[in-house]
């Protein structure tokens, strides 16, 4: 099993082949390597699921809420 966390794509970084963004991840941008994504790329406003700083897939804000709400029970032991 894998974790994903959530972020939402601020900027496509210059300089990169497209294939490095900013992405905002709770608050707190980071450099996320989007180029796993070359069949439907994303771009600015697209939130994303990140693992070890690539990003794996593509979802929409329901998505990301619910695998924030996983992580958040993760984190709390499970509990409701």
């Amino acid at each position: 099993m894998c974790l994903g966390i959530p972020g939402l794509v601020v900027e496509i970084l210059d300089g990169y082949h497209d294939q490095i963004a900013l992405v905002d991840v709770s608050g707190e941008q980071r450099k996320v390597n989007i180029g796993l994504l070359e069949e439907s790329p994303a771009r600015p406003g697209d939130w994303v699921i990140i693992h070890m700083g690539l990003a794996v897939e593509k979802t929409d804000a329901a998505g990301a809420a619910a695998a924030l709400d996983g992580l958040r029970l993760l984190r709390d032991g499970g509990a409701p």
